[in-house]
């Protein structure tokens, strides 16, 4: 029966893990945005960078959202694809654009979380995606721990508390460096790692493949962008080439024209008024061929510079991969020394009190997480991974078996 119990436990959480990431994040009081804004300027083929509005914005105690040329806005509730739709169109609006600019809205801090109860430093900690109830208890010190108990117990319950923190963020290294690799390798779909070939894990790279996946799709947006841009130009060569041709062919007549009335002109039978004419015909074909020479030459130049573009951005892309893989190697190095220092620190306590694992095991942390959404506080039952959302408060109570 208890086996039982325990599944069916694993099961609700999963399905409240899944409803939580499966939900958008609506903004709130403190949340901080980076707010870019960008304009396609359709008359002079070029993107414009609204310098005056990008930047980090807060969201205010009344949870509007302070701009400039905007305004206060309201931003509580709302996802931040619907605040880059609300600039977009005020700006619009308010300018008489006759593109809407486009703005790009990412979190760039998550207002804070709250841990209050039976923890060692219960109060107000910065919010990381991500974030569990387990976690949050170990960011607040853990459990608060008695004064009168046995060092033994209490170095095995931290050391315990602690690795499970380190083996979850190891997962989530080899998670994410699993992607990595998949990404600098052009492959769509990510190798799970031997370590993760639990079931259990199975979220882990099911959210890296997503974030791939958006990854992915941003370069190739900006690819096709540069590859419309350069379509666009060599369609533009090409009209100014055939236009060339036909100045040119104008520009032949003319000349012979001219060359067979010279010697009329001599004779004193076409006046002068006719041959300035042809003239002035010749010098104005010349100075069109030098100008549609000098567009074509323009337009190569520009497709030059869109080639480099792409190269860049390719260059990019592979620079800041590599960059990142060698990051979380390291953060891989580091957690695997802390796990192995929890370790020899557990092993340690064992061999001071052989009870220490039994008494750490008989421990019952009881969690439960207060929410509020809107003007709605309510109260919610949790588990050691239940996911903590920006603004959640964590309470702790610790229930200790009747023996003690």
């Amino acid at each position: 029966m208890a086996a039982v119990a325990q599944l069916l436990l694993a099961l609700a959480s999963l399905f409240w893990i899944a409803q939580a990431v499966a939900s958008e994040y609506r903004l709130g009081p403190m949340d901080r945005l980076r707010i870019r804004v960008v304009e396609w300027q359709t008359a002079e083929g070029a993107f414009r960078d609204w310098s005056g509005v990008s930047g980090d914005y807060t969201v205010g105690p009344t949870g509007d959202l302070s701009l400039p040329f905007i305004g206060e806005a309201p931003a509580t509730g709302k996802t931040t694809a619907e605040i880059a739709t609300m600039i977009g169109d005020r700006l619009q609006q308010k300018f008489g654009l006759l593109d809407r600019p486009e703005a790009s809205v990412e979190i760039a801090e998550f207002r804070p979380f709250f841990v209050s109860g039976d923890v060692q430093t219960p109060g107000k900690y910065p919010y990381d995606p991500g974030l569990t109830v387990l976690k949050a208890l170990s960011i607040a010190g853990g459990v608060k721990r008695a004064e009168g108990g046995q060092r033994a117990e209490r170095d095995f319950i931290n050391a315990q508390s602690n690795q499970k923190v380190l083996l979850d963020e190891r997962n989530r290294l080899l998670a994410k460096r699993a992607r990595l690799q998949a990404e600098a390798a052009d492959k769509d779909i990510i190798e799970t790692p031997e370590e993760l070939n639990d079931p259990s894990l199975a979220s882990l790279i099911q959210g890296e493949t997503s974030l791939m996946a958006v990854r992915n799709q941003s370069l190739k947006l900006q690819l096709m962008a540069l590859a419309d841009l350069k379509k666009l130009l060599s369609g533009e060569i090409e009209a100014l080439e055939k236009k060339s041709v036909t100045q040119s062919r104008q520009l032949e007549l003319s000349r012979k024209e001219l060359a067979d009335i010279g010697n009329l002109r001599e004779q004193g039978l076409v006046v002068n008024t006719r041959v300035s004419t042809l003239e002035r015909t010749i010098a104005d074909l010349e100075s069109r061929i030098l100008d549609i020479g000098t567009n074509s030459l323009r337009a190569k130049q520009d497709i030059t510079k869109a080639t480099q573009d792409e190269i860049t951005l390719r260059n990019d892309r592979a620079a800041g991969l590599a960059q990142e893989l060698q990051q979380v190697e390291g953060d891989l190095e580091a957690v695997n020394l802390k796990i192995a220092q929890y370790g020899n620190l557990m092993s340690e306590a064992m061999s001071l009190s052989p009870a220490a694992a039994l008494t750490a095991n008989d421990v019952r942390p009881s969690f439960a997480i207060v929410r509020t959404s809107g003007d709605k506080t309510e109260e919610i039952a949790a588990e050691e991974t239940t996911p903590v959302l920006p603004g959640d408060v964590v309470k702790v109570k610790v229930l200790l078996p009747e023996s003690q």
